[in-house]
């Protein structure tokens, strides 16, 4: 810490600089979070000092949460879902796991997961001591629903499905995974971090939430597609009161039990997320989709007149491609196979999209 303070106008002065030396969002095309919408940034400005950890003393605030949840378990075909607003798909599926070790007592507990699976499922598994096993993709880059089934046995404790993979945008065979988990009689987890706010507002119905019988429950990120302030997720079950069984005594909180990760939660994303969603509404969520997934079809158009082929035909919006290098000053990403790796969020406009391929052109003349 400095000694002395510095004036308002020098703190300032130096914060700009320092802001300006992050890249900006016209050229970032890897990124599966966005600019926050305006009105997410409005609601979150009102609850900055909010904290859902002592709920009883934000009694509004958490009646957002509430809210928040009942939306995405709406929107996922069961109101009465149980949940609470997570710092972000990380916690979220840390959380799913928890509760599905609490769930089965086994020795020897183990998880089986795609090999799409984001690494939070590594971090989860390190933390809980969990054996993670993991499934091979078919030629789709989807999960092996028989494979996935050769690896479950008494000690398998939870079955992991994506609905949005971060590499490839694929949806695994959910439905099929789900008849598996009801065969072993085991929990069922959907990351749908990122797809969470895609496949619901698609044309094509793509089934992955708890209109699925066996489907226990999911992970939605509202600060990705959501275009919440960060950090803002949701985890989401089918039984309202599930998570109880991760309570933890809190005595002197205003509230007596917490099943929660963290203390400390932030209301302020909460209110942004449920902000946007109530802004919106469907009809709106449907265009900002349609424009996403228009925008990925003409940048993968486009990059095949030149020659650079996809490598997958994604669910959702992020396009991959068998291409080593691309001008600056696009930010962009490669799969761990080695693909190319653009996510078309709501700030990579069409504009954006035709100086890339204007770019991809001139540098392959």
């Amino acid at each position: 810490m400095l000694n002395k303070g510095r004036t308002e106008e020098d703190l300032f002065s130096f914060l700009s600089q320092k802001k300006r030396e992050d890249l900006d969002y016209a050229s970032i095309l890897c990124s599966m979070c966005t600019p926050p919408h305006p009105v997410a940034v409005r609601a979150h400005c009102m609850f900055m000092e909010t904290n859902l950890g002592d709920p009883g003393l934000f009694i509004g605030t958490a009646s957002l949460e509430r809210m928040l949840i009942e939306r995405f378990g709406t929107l996922f075909h069961h109101k009465e879902a149980g949940g609470y607003a997570t710092s972000g798909g990380t916690e979220s599926n840390i959380q799913a796991l928890r509760l599905a070790k609490v769930l089965k007592k086994v020795n020897s507990p183990n998880v089986v997961v795609p090999e799409s699976a984001h690494f939070s499922f590594k971090k989860a598994c390190d933390i809980l001591s969990l054996e993670m096993r993991s499934v091979p993709l078919g030629k789709d880059w989807r999960m092996n629903a028989d494979k996935a089934a050769e690896q479950i046995d008494k000690g398998t404790v939870c079955l992991v499905g994506v609905a949005g993979t971060t590499e490839y945008g694929m949806v695994d065979p959910i439905a099929a995974l789900a008849k598996i988990a009801v065969q072993h009689d085991i929990f069922l987890h959907v990351d749908a971090a990122f797809g969470g706010m895609v496949i619901p507002f698609l044309r094509r119905k793509i089934p992955f939430d708890f209109a699925i019988p066996g489907v226990t429950t999911i992970a939605v990120d509202p600060h990705k597609m959501g275009m919440s302030t960060i950090p803002a997720g949701c985890l989401l079950t089918r039984e309202p009161d599930m998570l109880n069984a991760l309570n933890i005594d809190t005595p002197y909180l205003s509230v007596k039990q917490e099943f929660t990760l963290t203390g400390t939660r932030p209301g302020a994303p909460v209110a942004g997320a449920l902000a946007v969603l109530d802004y919106l509404g469907i009809e709106g969520m449907k265009a900002i989709v349609s424009g996403c997934m228009k925008n990925t079809e003409r940048l993968i158009a486009g990059m095949e007149t030149f020659g650079i082929p996809r490598a997958a035909t994604p669910d959702v919006n992020v396009a991959t491609f068998e291409c080593k290098k691309v001008p600056e000053p696009w930010k962009v990403s490669w799969t761990r196979q080695g693909h190319l790796r653009i996510v078309c969020m709501p700030h990579v406009h069409r504009d954006r999209i035709e100086a890339l391929l204007k770019d991809i052109g001139d540098m392959n003349a």
